[in-house]
């Protein structure tokens, strides 16, 4: 069976920040993976080891054999490496080896082998996805600054697969797919979160059949890019709303989108500026001003 660790809360994978390394000679660091949004059904990749590399050599980090479909990444993150000891020391990259995977494009899988683990069971393989020498020597990801000090604290290292920009179709006229990964790696401290809700203001109603699950929450990085779009949810009392995760820190874009036939103002109005701090959650709660048919 695939394992596919999935970050259920950043208290997970930054605990370790605040402790030691266990003498004055190790370190810990721990590897979250993430993904830009792309115009992709799927795009899976096996990962079956993770390294570092330094000037000292390389050090194994995990492996743990996962399986995960990037673009479920977009708004999460994949636990990689949790709290491996490294020695003290200044390392350059991060190594991944990429057994196999797949994307599906128009309908059409595209994989690195027919036989590939981690395709859904009774798919069926209509191309190639090209990966050159990942199983062997490996994804290589260069370390912000070029490098990356490892010390008695734990370091926490988010790489940002780039999933729209990543594969691409082979020039030739094979029709095949090749992988030539879009990655980068930043070294945090703490990443922030967004929380939106969205209300109706009193006096204002929906449409009959409309509610404010029928509407969605877009958030795209200040400085251009891929929006994240997910859907509203109910919590527990009741409130619409969706908390953006694991968010480098910066300026963000929040907008929202309703349903068929509807158009409505907020207050503030969207789109609308939030500023994401580190280890921090932004509250950014919208008001339903006003409703009415689409013309």
């Amino acid at each position: 069976m695939n394992r596919n660790r999935i970050l259920v809360g950043a208290a997970l994978a930054l605990a370790a920040l605040g402790g030691c390394g266990g003498s004055a000679q190790t370190g810990k660091i721990s590897v979250l993976l993430k993904d830009a949004p792309a115009a992709f059904s799927a795009a899976v990749v096996t990962i079956t080891e993770v390294d570092l590399v330094g000037s000292g050599g390389t050090t194994v980090l995990s492996t743990t054999k996962t399986t995960t479909d990037l673009l479920k990444l977009a708004n999460d993150t994949a636990l990689l490496v949790d709290g491996a000891v490294v020695p003290v020391g200044t390392y350059s990259q991060l190594r991944f080896v990429i057994t196999g995977g797949y994307v599906e494009v128009g309908g059409v899988l595209y994989a690195s082998s027919p036989t590939y683990e981690g395709l859904p069971e009774g798919a069926v393989v209509g191309g190639t996805l090209r990966m050159p020498s990942f199983a062997e020597s490996g994804l290589k990801i260069d370390l912000p600054a070029g490098a990356a000090t490892v010390g008695t604290a734990a370091k926490v290292v988010l790489v940002d697969f780039d999933v729209s920009q990543s594969f691409g179709q082979d020039a030739g006229a094979s029709g095949a797919w090749v992988m030539h990964p879009v990655v980068q790696a930043t070294e945090l401290q703490l990443t922030g979160d967004v929380a939106t809700t969205l209300a109706l203001a009193p006096g204002v109603t929906l449409p009959a059949g409309k509610t404010l699950a029928d509407f969605e929450a877009v958030l795209t990085p200040g400085a251009g890019g891929d929006g994240t779009t997910v859907p509203l949810a109910a919590d527990a009392s009741g409130v619409y709303g969706v908390t953006f995760k694991y968010l480098l820190p910066g300026a963000y874009t929040l907008t929202f989108s309703g349903p068929s036939g509807v158009t409505f103002a907020t207050s503030p109005a969207v789109p609308a500026t939030v500023t994401v701090s580190s280890g921090q959650v932004t509250a950014a709660p919208f008001l339903v001003t006003s409703v009415a048919a689409a013309p």
